[in-house]
C-alpha cells in the first residue's frame, strides 16, 4: 500500500498509452496538483510531454502536431470545457482519462460534441488524491463541515477521493466507523453503498484478512492541530504552510529571489526524506553535515587543472548543483524557522502548550497562562491557541476561568471575531462532541499507571509529551481493543484476525503529528500496513478556519484565508 506509487503508476500509463511523438498534459486546477506531487516537470518531460496546459485557460495556441493527453476530474464545469474543446480542437488526438467515476449522461455529452472524431481513448483512473508520503493523503478539501454537520460538496467529494484511493490499491475493505459521530456515520455508509452498488469495480482477489477502512472525526481530538510542532515536516507547515508539496517564502526577510517558493517532496529530496520526521534540533545538526559535505565537494572541484578537470567537473554539475539548491533550500527553511521560534517564543508556548494537553494541574495552566499573556513577543495566534486548549481542558472543571482568560485576551488586541473562537471549539468538540476520553478523565488506575510510565519515557523532552488520540486508537486496533460499541462495522460482517492493511480517513482533517504517528507504527509493527488520509491537512490557522465554519456563526463572521494572512 504504496499512495504515491498508485498514483504515479496511473500518470505514467496515460503518458505511455497515447505511444511515441510530441504530447500536451491537459489539466484542471486539481489534477494539476495531484500530477504535481508524485511526478517532477523534469521527469514528465523526459516521456516526450512538452507542454502542461489547463482546460479552463481561454484562447490557447492550436498546435495540431501534438496529442493531448487530458487527465480531468469528472465536474460539470471539466465537462463542458471538453466539450467545447472537442468542438474545436486544438490539438491532433485526444486521450481523455477522468479521476473517477464518469456519469453516462456525460459521455454521451462528449460523444455528441465529438463531430471532428479526434477522441481516441475515455478512461477512468482513480488518482483522485493527493498522496503527500507513500502513507499519508489528502483531498485538499477544507471547511467540511457546516454547522456540525457535512457540507454536501465536502461529502459528495470525501467519498469520491476515498472510493478513488481503494480502487487505486485494488482494496475492497471492511469499514468502521466512529459511532458518536453522525459525519462519520453518513460517510461509511456512502462508501458501502457505493462499493455494492460498484460491486464489478471492486471484485478484487480477496486476501485471507480483509483491509479495513476506519472512518473517523477531527472533533474527536481537537488538541492536535492546536498544538506547535517540532519535527522537521510538521514545524514547517505549522509556520510557513505546505500547500502541494510548495512552501511560499516570498514574505520572509532576505530570502533570496530563487528560493522564494520552494518544494518539500520527499520523493525529490533525499535529505528532506530522511529528516522530516526528525526533531528540530537534529535538523540543525543534520544541516551543519550537510553544508560540510557540499564544501568538501566544492573543494574537490575547484582545482581545474587541466581538460580531464573540467571534464570531469561538467559531467558532475548536475550532481553538484542539485546538492548546492538542497543546501540553499533548507539552510534558508531552518534559519526562518529558527528565527520565528526565537520571535514569537515558541519554545515558552509549546512548554505551556504541552502541560495542557498532558498534565491536570489547573492551579498551574492557570499561573502558566496569565504569565504568557504578560509577554508582549507571544502572538495573538499562539495566546488564542493555549486558551483554547485550556477552554477544551477545563471545561467542566468547577473553577474553570475561561472568561477572565478571554478578557486578557480583549486586553491584548485580540479582536471579537477572534475570541469568539474559545467558546466556538468547545461547541465544535467540546465534551458532549466527542466520544473518545481525551484527556484521561474517565481512566481506570491501571491504565492510568501505564499513561504515566509512558510519559516518563519521553520525560526529557518537554515539548513532545503529547502523543495523538491516532496512536491510540490505531494501537487498539491492531490488538483487537477497539470496542465495536465506539467503533462499529458497516454490515454485519465483522473482522475476527489482526487487521494487516488499515486505511484511516479522518472527516475534519488530519495533521502532520499524525502523519508521522501513523509513520512509526508502520516502522514498529511487522505486518501492518496503515495509510492516513483526511479532508485536509491541518495546521492551526486551517484548523481554526475548520472551526469557524462548523460553528454556528453568522456567514459574515467567518474567517477567509485573507483575514488570517492580515491578522497573523
Amino acid at each position: 500500500m504504496n499512495v504515491i506509487l498508485a498514483v504515479k503508476q496511473y500518470v505514467t500509463k496515460m503518458i505511455e498509452e497515447s505511444g511515441a511523438g510530441m504530447k500536451v498534459l491537459l489539466m484542471d486546477k486539481e489534477t494539476t496538483g495531484i500530477v504535481s506531487m508524485v511526478y517532477s516537470q523534469t521527469e514528465v518531460l523526459q516521456k516526450e510531454v512538452y507542454l502542461f496546459e489547463r482546460v479552463d485557460t481561454p484562447g490557447r495556441e492550436t498546435m495540431k502536431h501534438l496529442k493531448a493527453i487530458c487527465f480531468l476530474r469528472p465536474t460539470p464545469e471539466n465537462i463542458d470545457h471538453l466539450c467545447s474543446e472537442l468542438k474545436s480542437p486544438k490539438y491532433g488526438v485526444y486521450y481523455i482519462y477522468f479521476s473517477n467515476f464518469v456519469p453516462k449522461a456525460s459521455i454521451r455529452a462528449l460523444a455528441e460534441a465529438d463531430d471532428q472524431e479526434v477522441v481516441r481513448e475515455v478512461q477512468e483512473y482513480y488518482a483522485d488524491y493527493f498522496a503527500i508520503s507513500p502513507h499519508v493523503f489528502s483531498l485538499n478539501s477544507p471547511a467540511s463541515m457546516k454547522g456540525g454537520q457535512w457540507d454536501i460538496d465536502s461529502l459528495d467529494r470525501s467519498c469520491e477521493g476515498v472510493l478513488a484511493l481503494l480502487l487505486s490499491l485494488k482494496k475492497c475493505p471492511m469499514i468502521r466507523y466512529q459511532q458518536s459521530s453522525e459525519v462519520a456515520h453518513r460517510l461509511a455508509e456512502r462508501i458501502r453503498q457505493k462499493i455494492n452498488g460498484e460491486a464489478k469495480l471492486f471484485d478484487f482477489r480477496r486476501p485471507d484478512v480483509p483491509p479495513l477502512l476506519l472512518i473517523l472525526d477531527r472533533r474527536d481530538d481537537p488538541v492536535t492541530p492546536l498544538l506547535n510542532q517540532w519535527t522537521y515536516q510538521a514545524m514547517v507547515h505549522e509556520l510557513l504552510t505546505i500547500r502541494n508539496n510548495r512552501v511560499d517564502l516570498s514574505k520572509c526577510p532576505d530570502v533570496a529571489r530563487d528560493l522564494q517558493e520552494v518544494v518539500m517532496s520527499a520523493e525529490h529530496d533525499e535529505f528532506y526524506q530522511k529528516n522530516m520526521y526528525l526533531n528540530f534540533g537534529e535538523i540543525g545538526q543534520n544541516i551543519k553535515t550537510l553544508m560540510d559535505d557540499f564544501q568538501q565537494h566544492v573543494k574537490s572541484n575547484q582545482k581545474l587543472e587541466s581538460i580531464s578537470d573540467m571534464k570531469n567537473f561538467v559531467e558532475n554539475y548536475p550532481q553538484f548543483k542539485k546538492m548546492s539548491g538542497t543546501v540553499s533550500k533548507h539552510v534558508t527553511m531552518v534559519s526562518e524557522l529558527s528565527r520565528l521560534v526565537s520571535d514569537r517564543c515558541l519554545l515558552d508556548v509549546s512548554e505551556i502548550e504541552q502541560e495542557l494537553a498532558c498534565q491536570n494541574d489547573h492551579s498551574a495552566a492557570l499561573q502558566n497562562i496569565r504569565r504568557l499573556m504578560a509577554n508582549d513577543k507571544v502572538s495573538e495566534l499562539d495566546l488564542l491557541r493555549v486558551v483554547m486548549i485550556y477552554a477544551l481542558r477545563y471545561e467542566r472543571h468547577t473553577n474553570n476561568d475561561v472568561s477572565t482568560l478571554v478578557n486578557m485576551l480583549a486586553r491584548r488586541g485580540v479582536g471579537e471575531q477572534y475570541k469568539r473562537l474559545v467558546p466556538a471549539i468547545v461547541q465544535y468538540a467540546g465534551r458532549s462532541v466527542r466520544g473518545s476520553d481525551l484527556f484521561g478523565q474517565n481512566k481506570t488506575p491501571l491504565s492510568l499507571t501505564r499513561k504515566i510510565l509512558k510519559g516518563l519515557k519521553g520525560v526529557e523532552n518537554i515539548y513532545t509529551q503529547h502523543a495523538p488520540l491516532l496512536s491510540e486508537t490505531i494501537d487498539g486496533l491492531i490488538k483487537g481493543r477497539l470496542k465495536d460499541a465506539q467503533f462499529p462495522y458497516m454490515g454485519h460482517a465483522q473482522l475476527r484476525d489482526r487487521p494487516q492493511d488499515i486505511i484511516v480517513f479522518i472527516v475534519g482533517g488530519a495533521t502532520y503529528e499524525e502523519a508521522q504517528a501513523v509513520y512509526n507504527i508502520n516502522k514498529t509493527q511487522p505486518g501492518i500496513k496503515v495509510i492516513l488520509g483526511g479532508t485536509t491537512i491541518h495546521n492551526c490557522r486551517s484548523f481554526l478556519e475548520e472551526v469557524s465554519s462548523s460553528a454556528v456563526m453568522c456567514r459574515t463572521e467567518n474567517m477567509t484565508e485573507e483575514l488570517w494572512e492580515q491578522k497573523w
